[in-house]
């Protein structure tokens, strides 16, 4: 018996010892997998950078919370400074899976809930440096991933924040998830935002000094101190004068707060805390929700405005005094043109004088020019709207959307001439609306039978009349949605807004300024009534495309939000028509510049256009709750503003056009010159279809032509000269110069491969940029072009990679030759004389299509066109 319970207990001894994984130090290899339960006996931890400065583990917040999060935190103090899955935290028995293709960190049934981008090299080791960055590498140590390009709420020292970046703050202390104050950094300053309100600036911050007035191109805090770098290598344009650091450390963290505080603090190795050196705003009322919703905020102190009271319900903010009122919830999105239900009627609150939102600071108000009661009048149109304040005599109008934050006292910060004023809603009305609806039946019983006689008279004469209205109505309905179904459904929540067909012809003159046309249909130039520069495109022949599919498309592309993607302003749906309103790109499509006769874009412009068109892709595909593949990538769908601002339009319109509309193409969507191969092997169309249509892009960005041109010999410039130099007059010999001339048609694709081959990448250059490009600048958008035209998909980079390489986070891919080898045979067959015919279309296998003539100059642009589309555009499914 003693000899089984020793057994027994030898087992169990066993047992608990395999679940004491070893902490590593330094790296670890692929097929590795942990979780907290692994290793409970070190607190979750398995990883530790070489100086112990970090450790990475699966941890909780607190010891008695139920999430676990993958985070790396500062060792001696546990102050965690990255976290991987903040918003889908695990269980104690969650997993961290190390494989070849990355990291997943899995739930306790084995579902996803966080993993790194899809990566194209072989993972070689998982790598926690003494600088905090938790890395990917190869087996030639060129980095795949690292969390430093994923900053969550902190910055470490020495680790670079650039613009566009954000510092989000988590909850609380007890939930790492996404909270609502969020620290932003643009090329001109800081900015602190709650729900994407700026309320605070950095430069506003009176210990900032502005040393140069150059773009500022990354953020970076050290053991002296918070820098805001220039672009270009110009040294420090804005430094943040800090508490000179202790003797004892030269460690220090960059934190947005979970209540809206920007700080800088420093660690003590004597007294082992932190010390907090820099923190902004100063001002305890200026975070947007220090009183929580509608609070009032005064010297540090909250209370409620007049006409409000402490709402029991939370733990800040106020609410109605009156019982019969009480605050509406706002719909999602801008609620825009979106009409409340008529049974609701609003009351408006209004906030007393001296009383001031900082939001309203920072931004430009949503109408100009307007009265109270117009401003009202948007306000409760707008089911989003949740209070307005109007400046009087300006007749400004700011309509406050989505989330309602603190008010402060102005008195002592200049009071402005705003009033604002909170929307409620009575329930007092349906009240009334019930005893009067109970009038007639008790009029009915006390009237004598004369009285009854003639309201019975007046109600058969009332139904007759309510019925032929409604006959009336219906065919009324029926002549007008012959094409379009019920329209009702357009007026949703979360719906751009809603034009009305009135509005557009307004707006348009009539349609009178065309900008653009196509095989969608036409591109006006518009201003609205609030003065907004739009473009509207007209869209015919939707064949079959009913009310519920359109009115989703365009909920989905109205709320795709990205600085390089054309904003979606609203639409109109009239009879059989469609029309939406975009933004409006004054410089109008890059085909026009980059292929136009003006002066060259400088290097500088097309790597900037290069970045910006790979961002907008990469949001598509990976940013969007519904991914979007936009299947018609190419120069006349990129547009540039005057100060040569990059938005890729027409994504998400694929779902939106009827198969009746490739005209072109019955079997493929996309134009031709830039179709990826799979389009012929009818393989399935994924987001490296766009990669491959980026690609082309880029070398025609590269160039500054047509990738498919046909360029003549030089004997052709003479027709009187034949191609064996000797003059002559006759037509035959013009025949066989202009015979020749097309027998040299060229293919780009080809040449880049060639010289990528041998090197000389400069000889791809545009001539007129002679001498104003680098051999390392060429190589690179040479390689990453080539790497995006790879016949296979899955070895192509994805669009976040193709950022990544651009902007020099990942090392630049290294065309394989084994899968862009197709181009040998597209490029032969391009080039072969036997195109050559006068007028005859030939069309290649990858989908171009090129008509032989006697012009020498490259296939047709719409070099007059705004092409919001192209003649020869087709979209896709995504």
């Amino acid at each position: 018996m003693a000899a089984a319970v020793t057994f027994l207990l030898l087992l169990l001894s066993l047992f608990s010892i395999s679940y004491c994984a070893p902490t590593y130090s330094g790296s670890i290899p692929p097929n590795f997998t942990a979780s907290n339960f692994h290793y409970v006996d070190q607190s979750g931890d398995f990883l530790r950078s070489v100086n112990r400065t970090y450790t990475a583990a699966i941890a909780n917040p607190q010891p008695t919370s139920p999430s676990f999060y993958l985070v790396v935190y500062h060792s001696a103090s546990r102050t965690v400074v990255w976290t991987a899955n903040r918003n889908k935290p695990i269980s104690k028995s969650g997993q961290l899976v190390l494989s070849f293709t990355g990291i997943t960190v899995s739930d306790d049934s084995g579902v996803p809930v966080w993993s790194t981008p899809p990566i194209v090299s072989t993972v070689a080791s998982l790598q926690l440096l003494d600088s905090g960055n938790l890395v990917l590498l190869d087996r030639f140590n060129k980095t795949l991933w690292q969390s430093f390009d994923f900053p969550t709420d902190t910055l470490v020292a020495g680790q670079r924040f650039p613009i566009g970046g954000s510092l989000i703050a988590s909850e609380n202390s007890a939930n790492f998830s996404e909270g609502g104050y969020t620290f932003k950094l643009t090329s001109d300053d800081g900015l602190l935002q709650w729900q994407n309100l700026t309320y605070y600036r950095l430069l506003m911050d009176s210990r900032s000094i502005i040393n140069s007035n150059q773009p500022i191109s990354y953020l970076m805090v050290n053991g002296s101190g918070l820098y805001l770098f220039g672009d270009q290598g110009s040294g420090v344009a804005v430094q943040v004068l800090i508490t000179a650091a202790a003797v004892d450390s030269d460690y220090r963290i960059l934190k947005m707060t979970n209540d809206g505080y920007l700080s800088v603090t420093r660690y003590t190795k004597t007294n082992r805390n932190w010390v907090t050196d820099f923190t902004t705003p100063g001002d305890s009322c200026r975070t947007a929700f220090s009183c929580g919703k509608i609070g009032l905020c005064s010297s540090g102190a909250c209370s409620c405005p007049a006409g409000f009271r402490g709402d029991r319900k939370e733990k800040a903010g106020c609410s109605p005094s009156d019982n019969l009122l009480s605050l509406p919830e706002s719909c999602g999105g801008n609620g825009t043109q979106l009409r409340s239900n008529s049974s609701e009627n609003y009351v408006y609150i209004p906030l007393g004088n001296g009383m001031k939102y900082y939001p309203n600071d920072f931004r430009n108000p949503t109408r100009n020019g307007v009265n109270l009661s117009a401003c009202e009048d948007l306000c409760s149109a707008n089911c989003a709207c949740l209070a307005f304040f109007h400046g009087n005599p300006s007749g400004s109008c700011y309509l406050q959307q989505n989330h309602l934050g603190s008010f402060i006292s102005s008195s002592s910060d200049g009071a402005d001439d705003t009033s604002g004023f909170i929307k409620a809603i009575s329930s007092s009305q349906n009240q009334d609306n019930n005893s009067s609806s109970a009038f007639p039946v008790a009029g009915l019983i006390l009237l004598p039978a004369s009285g009854i006689l003639l309201i019975s008279i007046f109600a058969i004469w009332m139904c007759r009349k309510s019925r032929n209205n409604t006959k009336n109505s219906k065919s009324k309905k029926l002549i007008d949605n012959s094409g379009s179904e019920d329209l009702e459904l357009f007026s949703i929540a979360g719906l751009p807004v809603r034009f009305d067909h009135e509005d557009l012809v307004e707006a348009t003159t009539d349609f009178s300024t065309q900008i653009g046309s196509g095989g969608f249909g036409t591109v006006y130039k518009g201003v609205l009534r609030d003065k907004t520069v739009v473009a509207v495109k007209k869209i015919t022949a939707l064949g079959a495309q009913g009310k519920k599919e359109f009115g989703t498309e365009i909920a989905i592309i109205g709320n795709i939000h990205h600085v390089n993607l054309v904003k979606l302003k609203g639409f109109c749906a009239h009879g059989r028509e469609r029309f939406l309103v975009y933004e409006y790109m004054s410089r109008g499509s890059l085909d026009r510049t980059l292929f136009g006769s003006g002066p060259p874009l400088e290097w500088q412009e097309r790597f900037e256009i290069a970045v910006g068109t790979a961002r907008g892709l990469a949001y598509l595909h990976n940013g969007c709750e519904h991914k979007i593949i936009h299947c018609d990538v190419k120069p006349e769908n990129i547009l540039l503003s005057d100060n040569m601002q990059v938005k890729i339009s027409d994504f998400g319109l694929s779902k939106l056009l009827s198969p009746e509309q490739s005209g072109l193409f019955t079997t493929m969507r996309g134009t031709r010159g830039y179709l990826a191969p799979e389009w012929l092997t009818n393989a399935a169309i994924s987001d490296k279809t766009d990669v491959y249509s980026y690609g082309m892009v880029l070398l025609e960005l590269i160039q500054g032509r047509k990738n498919c041109v046909q360029a003549p010999s030089h004997s052709s410039g003479n027709p009187t000269t034949s191609t064996d130099g000797r003059s002559s007059g006759s037509s035959g010999s013009r025949t066989r110069a202009r015979s020749h001339a097309r027998a040299r048609a060229f293919y780009f694709p080809l040449h880049a491969l060639e010289m990528h081959e041998e090197g000389r990448y400069l000889d791809l250059v545009e001539p007129r940029l002679a001498g104003r490009v680098t051999r390392g600048e060429a190589e690179k958008l040479v390689k990453v072009a080539l790497c995006c035209l790879h016949e296979d998909p899955s070895v192509r980079p994805t669009m976040a990679n193709v950022v990544g390489m651009l902007e020099g986070v990942l090392p630049v891919g290294e065309p394989r030759l084994d899968s862009l080898n197709f181009l040998r045979f597209y490029g032969q067959r391009f080039t072969e004389p036997s195109m050559a015919g006068s007028g005859v279309e030939v069309e290649l296998p990858s989908g171009f299509m090129v008509t032989a003539n006697d012009s020498s100059s490259s296939p047709s642009m719409s070099m007059n066109s705004f092409s919001y589309m192209s003649s020869q555009q087709v979209s896709g499914p995504r």
